[in-house]
């Protein structure tokens, strides 16, 4: 119901294009640092 809604807008928020690059960059970095140490 309205808690799937409210959700789904967070998720629309979250996906803008700048914030969604830093998240991208940050796990490019995190598993780039994670085969490092493998």
């Amino acid at each position: 119901g309205s808690t799937g809604a409210s959700f789904g807008q967070e998720i629309v928020c979250y996906e803008n294009p700048r914030p969604a690059v830093g998240i991208h960059r940050f796990i490019f970095v995190l598993f780039r640092q994670l085969g490092r140490q493998t």
